[in-house]
């Protein structure tokens, strides 16, 4: 996967209408991982407002699974998927984006696990703009040069929105039958076209 084009097996990926490429998205998964159907259907969602979208594998098959129990150990799966495993694939993924893909502009997107890798990538210039939901797990490092007092220092934009009666989550797996949660995870997904409409489209 690190040396090889995206393929089939491991990277889901979806075309908007006009089947460009120029502006793209790199969507970073939760940890349920790239089969996970909600995160397709999002991939979709934002092809079909006019992104070239890539989603690749982050687990070298081994996503946390969709309902997982009290006895999975998370701390024990999150040990094996750390930076020195996950940043070379995001490598790999952003060269193939940049060159054969013939991107050039290129938001991410980061949902929970992903959000780490957003951060990790807009702090090093790699990503043209991002877009995280519920992040876990990233270190203050990682943050230093995109948090809010810092960004307002420096004049690059930025926008944080707040949502009440939501759980860790939302934005990909809430419950659609609650109100404020599907109000919510809608919300947030006009919010991250939008930011990639302004900062991302050429």
């Amino acid at each position: 996967m690190t040396a090889n084009p995206p393929a089939r097996c491991c990277t889901y990926v979806s075309y908007p209408p006009d089947r460009s490429t120029e502006n793209s998205i790199l969507f970073l998964t939760d940890a349920m991982g790239h089969r996970f159907i909600n995160a397709q259907l999002i991939a979709d969602q934002f092809a079909a407002n006019g992104y070239f979208v890539v989603m690749p594998e982050l687990f070298h098959g081994d996503p946390i699974p969709i309902n997982y129990g009290a006895e999975f150990d998370i701390w024990g799966w999150y040990e094996k998927h750390l930076p020195p495993r996950v940043d070379p694939i995001v490598d790999a993924i952003l060269g193939e984006m940049r060159t054969t893909l013939g991107c050039k502009q290129i938001g991410g997107v980061g949902y929970c696990f992903g959000g780490k890798y957003v951060c990790r990538y807009l702090k090093t210039g790699k990503l043209d703009a991002g877009f995280i939901a519920h992040p876990t797990m990233v270190e203050a490092d990682e943050v230093e040069g995109i948090d809010e007092e810092i960004l307002g220092q420096l004049g690059f934009p930025f926008q944080i929105n707040l949502f009440s009666d939501v759980e860790h989550g939302f934005a990909v797996r809430c419950d659609l039958s609650q109100r404020r949660q599907k109000f919510a995870k809608e919300k947030a997904f006009e919010q991250a076209v939008a930011w990639f409409d302004e900062y991302v489209k050429e």
